[in-house]
């Protein structure tokens, strides 16, 4: 039997720490439930993805934002980042942590109508 596939959107980085966090919290959780997962940072989410800024992200009630982050990639998550959003903030490859791949709106919607649920943030 294949794999459910989810995909969850992300749109929040410190600009609302708990919006941030949630969708890492589902990603990893759905990834040890042997879910497929893809994490999609748009807009000010793709700073999330940066090397360093996952530090100074937390939120109470849920584990340090880099573990999460530590985890959900460790447990095979895909991290896509929004092309055009990292070009507005002037973000490149080289920023970001390993296992986040730079997407245009094609592999992300390609993603998307593969998925059997889709969440958003």
């Amino acid at each position: 039997m294949e794999k459910k596939k989810l995909v969850i959107i992300a749109t929040y980085a410190d600009d609302n720490s708990e919006k941030a966090t949630l969708p890492f919290v589902i990603g990893t959780a759905a990834l040890a439930s042997e879910i497929d997962v893809t994490i999609a940072l748009q807009s000010n989410a793709v700073h999330l993805a940066t090397k360093g800024y996952a530090r100074h992200l937390s939120t109470v009630g849920f584990p340090p934002f880099k573990e999460l982050l530590d985890n959900f990639l460790a447990l095979g998550g895909r991290l896509y980042v929004c092309g055009p959003c990292v070009n507005n903030r002037q973000i490149v490859a080289a920023d970001l942590v390993e296992g986040a791949k730079i997407v245009n709106a094609a592999a992300l919607s390609a993603e998307l109508v593969d998925s059997d649920a889709q969440l958003s943030y």
